[in-house]
Order: structure tokens, then C-alpha cells, then sequence
């Protein structure tokens, strides 16, 4: 597979099945079994019944079709009954099907990524004509950024990418792409990460990094070259290498634990266990993720501005949230968040000095009033958003705090969790924001990271007074 972004051709057209493609499927060999005569229809009855892909050709030897199976006999076979022919879809391919031959592979995931070599480089007339007018899909790696994308597309980019496809199934390539991340522990995010920015130490990781589908440089916690050396095995896998992989991963993991790096090697362990029991049988419509939890900072200010009418694109936010201590001591946190990532030197613990028992209305008043008489006092910039966890009340009461103090407040809101509501001053209805907006992502993100830290000294407390008891 070369890197040009075009499907590609040999200089004599449609090469037969028999011949090599491409000197990434070296690899693969086509079926040599000893087939009986009587053509295609008895043919296939001797295809094995693992995963591949079948080639279908005309009476020039030309491949009109690919095809990719679990079964190889099973799917060729279904071409040959009485409702393909009948079929719409294939009932002017199955007249015009003279020979056929089949490619066997290790996995079902072998055989979509195999087909999509072929298809590409062959171009058969029927995998054009049969897509029913749709785009098909491609997986891209990006190449320009420190830490290399992988992403489902249909409108690939025509440069700073490496493509691979057209696939024929967007469900196929969804469940390939999850299957693959499991081994190779790649970013699927469109977070724009920059290994020389400090603030990503600070970035709360989505839940693939929670259950080790992702190695998470959004956290820097992989360095750029060990992160870009998973990318060139993926590739090689994707490339056909798979079994120059296998080898080229063993002797790094013996390498390894001669270097006594034992954590290295396990982990390059676990990487070749999963590739050689790569086997799957099923539908790989069923590995697809569900849509990971994750935040854009950029997108997510960027819909701030759009969603609340803001002047310039906000770049500080800053959340209060209120936690109590068995009952008794109430305490606060502040969490402060620049260009949409946790800024943690910006974060503030308080203790409530003023109010009596349980009061969160007052709670939040206290904080707020000391939090903003002191930036006043010294000159410093106030925060372009100021997000308060809680419903309407809380935003009152954090409304009356900057009356009491004489201060123009900042652009305030409040965020309801049971219903993800968002309150705005002086207006009697919460706003509304789609689930899968980015601004509500931003929001839910800092609301949940002043709720984290509120109950982290709240829990510090806790353990000082049980060990003073």
C-alpha cells in the first residue's frame, strides 16, 4: 500500500486474483486447493471454512468483485443460490461470475483490512456499482501532530494523512478500529495535544484511558516517540506485515527483559498475545465503542461564545462547589480552568467561617465574596466565567453576594446536575443545551472537577479529625 490518497491501478489494468497486488500482501497467498472442475459453482465448494476474502472474476479473468468473509465457503456460496439472483444488487454480478478465488486470513479483522487493500488497488467494477450511492468509509491516521490520530472518515483529508480503504462496511470498520485500539492503544480524540504544552498534565483523561484501550498522551503519559512507535506498528498491521510484527515484537520483548526494563516487556507481551489470539468469529458490528465521554477544549469555548452571545471567546472559568463534613463543617473548593484544561495552581480550598450548620445558600455567598473581594483588592484579572454547581437558588445567592460587596460580577451561571440545566441571571427558565454539545461537555467538565476537589478535602478533613479523635 503506498501513501498516495488515490486509488491506484497496475499499469495493465485489473490484475488477475493470482498476482501479487502489492508488496504488502506478500503475505497472503490466494487458495491452492485442489478445486474441482465444473466452474465457479463447484469451485466454491472446496473453499475453506475460515475468514478471507474471495475474488470474483469474468470470463476474461478480469476481478469484477472482493469480498470478504468469516466463512469463505459459506458467503461465496450464497452467491450461487436462487436469491442472488434474484437480488437487485447482485442479480446482473452473478451472470457474469466465470472463475473465483479466495485468499485465506487469520481473523475476520485480516479479512477488512484485506479487502480494502484489494479493493484499492483493483478497483473491481462491482464494488463501485454496489455501494448504493454512499461514501465509503476509511480509517486516516493523521502524520503531522506529535501524537498521530486515528480516525473513521468518509471525507478523508488529501494531505497530512495516511489512509487506508475504501471499506465496505462502516459498521466492520467501526468494530475493526475498536478492536485494533484494545492492542495498539491509540487516541481516537480530536484533541489537538502538544508535547511541550505543560497544561495537558493537568487534562482529565476520557474513560478509554480508564479501562487501557488508550495510553493517553492527552495526559502526557506517554512520551511522543513511544506513542509514535505504537502508530508505526498499527501501520504495520494495517500494511499486511503482521507476521514480520509478530517477530519484530518478540525479539523486542526479549531485548527487554535482558535490560531488565520488566515492565517494558510486559507490556510488549500482552501487545503479542493479543495479536496472535486475534481470531474473531463473530459480527464485528458488535465491538464498536459506544461515544466515549470526552471533552474539546476549543470546541467547547468556542460554543460558549456561540450558546451565550459572549463578547470574545472566554479563556478562564473558574467553579465553586460546596461539600460538608460529617454533617457539621462545611467546606469549598475552587477549581480553575485556562483554555478549557484544569489550571491546578489555580485552585482554591476553603473553609466556611461565617455561616452556621448546613447552609449552602450562605456557603456560597461567603466564598464567593471572599474569593472576589480579594481579587479586587489586588488588582488581578477576574475569571471570563464563573460556573456555580447547583440550580437557581445558589445562583441567587451568589448574585446577592456581588450586590453586598459592590462588584460587577462576571459572566455567572449555574449548572443543575439532575437535569444538566443551565441558570442564568435574571432569567426565570434554565436554558437547555444538547447532550452532545461541546460548550455543555466544558461545563460538566469543570463542574465535576470542583465537585472532585471540594470532596478530596472534605475527605482530608475527615481523616485529620479521626486521627486528632
Amino acid at each position: 500500500m503506498t501513501d498516495d490518497h488515490s486509488a491506484s491501478t497496475s499499469e495493465s489494468g485489473n490484475p488477475g486474483a493470482g498476482e501479487p497486488v502489492d508488496g504488502d500482501l506478500v503475505e497472503d497467498a490466494p487458495f491452492e486447493g485442489s478445486a474441482p472442475k465444473g466452474g465457479p459453482r463447484q469451485k466454491v465448494k472446496a473453499f475453506p471454512t475460515t475468514p478471507g476474502v474471495y475474488l470474483m472474476k469474468d470470463a476474461q479473468g478480469r476481478v469484477i468483485y472482493i469480498g470478504k468473509a468469516v466463512n469463505l465457503r459459506s458467503r461465496a456460496s450464497s452467491y450461487f443460490g436462487a436469491q442472488a439472483a434474484a437480488d437487485r444488487r447482485t442479480a446482473e454480478l452473478v451472470p457474469q461470475i466465470a472463475d473465483l478465488d479466495c485468499i485465506e486470513s487469520d481473523s475476520e479483522v485480516d479479512a477488512v483490512l484485506l479487502e480494502a487493500r484489494l479493493i484499492k488497488d483493483i478497483q473491481p467494477r462491482f464494488n463501485q456499482e454496489l455501494k448504493d450511492d454512499k461514501t465509503f468509509p476509511y480509517l486516516q491516521i493523521t502524520t503531522g501532530e506529535d501524537f498521530p490520530r486515528v480516525e473513521f472518515t468518509r471525507t478523508p483529508q488529501s494531505k497530512g494523512v495516511k489512509l487506508y480503504g475504501p471499506f465496505t462496511s462502516a459498521g466492520q470498520l467501526r468494530g475493526t478500529i475498536a478492536v485494533l485500539q484494545k492492542i495498539f492503544k491509540f487516541r481516537t480524540c480530536s484533541l489537538d495535544i502538544d508535547e511541550g504544552d505543560e497544561k495537558w498534565r493537568w487534562f482529565r483523561p476520557c474513560l478509554l484511558a480508564s479501562i487501557n484501550q488508550c495510553t493517553a498522551p492527552c495526559n502526557l503519559r506517554i512520551s511522543k516517540d513511544e506513542y509514535r512507535d505504537d502508530i508505526r506498528r498499527l501501520r504495520m498491521f494495517l500494511d499486511g506485515k503482521k507476521h514480520r510484527l509478530l517477530k519484530e515484537l518478540h525479539k523486542e520483548m526479549l531485548a527487554a527483559s535482558r535490560e531488565l526494563q520488566f515492565e517494558k516487556a510486559a507490556r510488549i507481551r500482552d501487545e503479542l498475545k493479543a495479536l496472535e489470539s486475534l481470531n474473531l468469529r463473530g459480527n464485528l458490528d458488535e465491538h464498536v465503542q459506544p461515544e466515549v465521554f470526552y471533552i474539546d477544549p476549543k470546541k467547547g469555548l468556542k460554543g460558549l461564545r456561540q450558546v451565550f452571545g459572549l463578547e470574545a471567546q472566554p479563556r478562564v472559568i473558574e467553579g465553586v462547589d460546596i461539600a460538608h463534613l460529617q454533617g457539621e463543617e462545611t467546606v469549598a473548593s475552587l477549581v480553575q480552568f485556562i483554555d478549557g484544561l484544569p489550571f491546578k495552581h489555580g485552585y482554591k480550598r476553603y473553609k466556611i467561617r461565617t455561616v452556621a450548620g448546613i447552609d449552602d445558600f450562605a456557603s456560597m455567598r461567603e466564598v464567593v465574596s471572599r474569593r472576589f473581594r480579594r481579587l479586587q483588592a489586588e488588582g488581578e484579572a477576574f475569571p471570563d466565567i464563573l460556573l456555580i454547581d447547583g440550580g437557581k437558588g445558589q445562583l441567587s445567592s451568589v448574585m446577592a453576594a456581588f450586590r453586598a460587596i459592590d462588584v460587577t460580577p462576571p459572566f455567572v451561571l449555574s449548572l443543575a446536575k439532575r437535569e444538566e440545566e443551565v441558570y442564568l441571571p435574571g432569567e426565570p427558565e434554565p436554558k437547555r443545551l444538547s447532550r452532545h454539545s461541546y460548550a455543555l461537555r466544558l461545563l460538566q467538565y469543570v463542574r465535576d472537577e470542583s465537585h472532585r476537589f471540594a470532596q478530596a478535602y472534605h475527605h482530608t478533613l475527615r481523616r485529620k479529625a479521626a486521627f486528632e479523635e
